[in-house]
């Protein structure tokens, strides 16, 4: 905002003051020379106490009084009128003279939060970019929200932008859950930020740790394809819970990046006062912090009632969050005693251990815990999500199947293939396109005037980057509710641009586990086709209903498998 303008009298009192102020402070004041011997450079020092020694005027290193008086005061009159200046004419806000945010109407106080009582916020925002544009602004409470609808602007906001909206601004339960920030993914972009995400690139997510992981990839695939297989013998016109299985062996995968081991059978958690199940872990770790993730606090939106009592949500999340780091910590000292005895397992947690010392307990164990979480969660999400159109369309599976013998003809799809099998990898996009694992964005804070699309934005101003609407852009996309893997098949999207449909985000905040994400997501898929013929159990197909503000599906899917000869 524009600073008050000064009034005239104030101004000419301020005037008179910074032209007589200074020579009366200096009449009763006396110019000396610093200690030449101490700093030959040469400063003034100045002092109201005229009984100190005067210095010889005739030293050829220091002018004499009848030069220095003038020119301190000429220099302290510049001073006074510098600050003149600054109040007369303050400094111009280049991005006020842009115009505002197109808003949508809403009501007093509460704002749009009325109008967002649906769960699907993300499809909301889509519906207003259709008549307010692409770019608007809505109130949620006390709070100002710029909401963004398309690939342009959203980029514009993660990689121009960005050093105007680094920050981000948090919910109350997803400020519990993360331990104040204390994760790569929604940690602030600062020193902390950058090293953590140097940690988990090094040792889990970068390319070089990619192929130090490839086996246990690989082992992942074949015991699902092992435990498809058996299902298949045992019970071969029964529809198979495919999320059961497959979410299994990613959490399986996931431990062993993070703590060097899966759990076989169950762990002792002292702190709870029980044993848990490898299921019940999972529980701990991964469903019920996606489910706390969600929750709302109305507090959120109205910060100046933050004083109004309202444990149940506060408690609950704290609850959750002990939960899972007193199992991270037994977790954590199995591995510290695996090390003692001189076993290798070279994981996250023996990294973190050796080389993050400025880090406390709790901050180790969360950046595990986050890769836990990661890899065991989102990949879920796009892989079920290609099962389910593939086998709801048997013309696009026999295509993807066709691709994959014109390439692996009688060998397993492997890492090494998926360069070769254009239509494969569209899959991927095309399901990351219409079920992005985060329809949206986890809200920036602007703290700083800036602009986007065009319009002005002012600190204080929340930002929302609607992935969803972004990808449902009909300006984009033809028919974008349908699902089309081949229109990535055009030449302008290039088959290994990870970020074509800005699931992945973008900039500086980029998902550091895109690659794995792809690794293993497009080689389960073509796995799954090479092995077996995939057709919805009857009624599937209306099973399309999601968890919350997530696109996870609330029902897994169920689907009848017929092996391939």
């Amino acid at each position: 905002s524009r600073a008050p303008m000064a009034r005239p009298r104030d101004i000419s009192i301020f005037i008179t003051h910074s032209h007589i102020a200074p020579s009366r402070w200096l009449s009763t004041a006396e110019v000396r020379r610093g200690n030449p011997a101490a700093d030959p450079a040469p400063f003034l020092l100045l002092s109201s106490e005229k009984s100190m020694a005067p210095m010889n005027p005739d030293s050829p290193r220091f002018p004499s009084n009848a030069l220095c008086i003038p020119a301190a005061i000429a220099a302290l009159s510049l001073l006074f009128l510098f600050s003149v200046k600054a109040l007369i004419f303050p400094k111009k806000n280049t991005f006020s003279k842009l115009p505002s945010v197109p808003v949508v109407p809403g009501w007093p106080v509460v704002g749009n939060l009325l109008q967002l009582k649906e769960k699907k916020p993300y499809k909301t925002f889509t519906r207003w970019a259709e008549e307010y544009g692409p770019i608007y602004s809505i109130r949620t409470g006390a709070t100002t929200m710029v909401v963004l609808n398309t690939a342009d602007v959203a980029k514009e906001a993660m990689v121009t932008r960005y050093s105007s909206m680094s920050t981000r601004k948090l919910s109350k339960a997803l400020k519990i859950l993360t331990s104040d920030k204390c994760m790569v993914a929604t940690s602030d972009y600062n020193d902390f930020h950058n090293m953590v995400k140097r940690y988990v690139l090094t040792n889990v997510l970068g390319a070089n740790a990619q192929k130090r992981h490839r086996s246990q990839r690989d082992t992942m695939r074949e015991n699902v394809a092992s435990r498809l297989h058996a299902h298949v013998n045992n019970s071969p016109q029964e529809a198979i819970n495919f999320r059961e299985i497959f979410e299994s062996e990613l959490f399986g995968i996931a431990l062993k990046q993070a703590i060097g081991k899966d759990i076989e059978d169950s762990i002792n958690v002292e702190e709870l006062g029980t044993t848990l199940s490898r299921d019940d872990i999972f529980k701990v770790l991964v469903n019920d912090m996606m489910e706390g993730a969600i929750e709302v606090d109305w507090r959120d939106f109205f910060p100046y009632l933050r004083w109004v009592p309202y444990k149940t949500i506060e408690n609950n999340m704290k609850r959750l969050s002990r939960r899972r780091i007193a199992v991270m910590n037994v977790l954590i000292e199995e591995q510290k005693k695996r090390i003692a005895s001189g076993e290798e397992l070279n994981c996250y947690t023996d990294y973190l251990l050796s080389e993050a010392k400025t880090l406390t307990p709790e901050q180790i164990a969360m950046l595990i815990w986050e890769t836990i979480i990661e890899t065991a969660d989102t990949t879920v999400v796009t892989t079920e999500w290609a099962m389910y159109e593939l086998a709801k369309d048997q013309k696009q599976q026999d295509h993807l199947f066709e691709e994959i013998q014109n390439v692996c003809g009688t060998n397993k799809v492997t890492e090494e293939h998926l360069s070769q099998m254009p239509y494969l990898g569209a899959v991927f996009h095309e399901t990351l396109r219409k079920y992005s694992p985060v329809p949206i964005v986890p809200p920036r804070y602007v703290h700083e005037d800036t602009q986007l699309g065009g319009y002005y934005v002012p600190a204080g101003t929340e930002i929302a980057i609607n992935i969803y609407g972004c990808n449902m852009d009909k300006n984009r996309w033809e028919s974008p509710e349908e699902w089309k893997p081949e229109r990535f098949l055009e030449p302008k999207h290039g088959p290994m641009d990870l970020y074509k449909t800005m699931a992945f985000g973008a900039g500086k905040r980029v998902c550091a586990g895109s690659l794995q994400a792809m690794l293993i997501a497009c080689t389960s898929i073509g796995r799954l086709v090479q092995e077996f013929e995939w057709k919805l159990r009857h009624g599937e197909e209306e099973n399309v209903a999601t968890v919350g503000l997530t696109t996870r599906k609330l029902y897994p899917m169920h689907a009848i498998l017929k092996p391939r000869n």
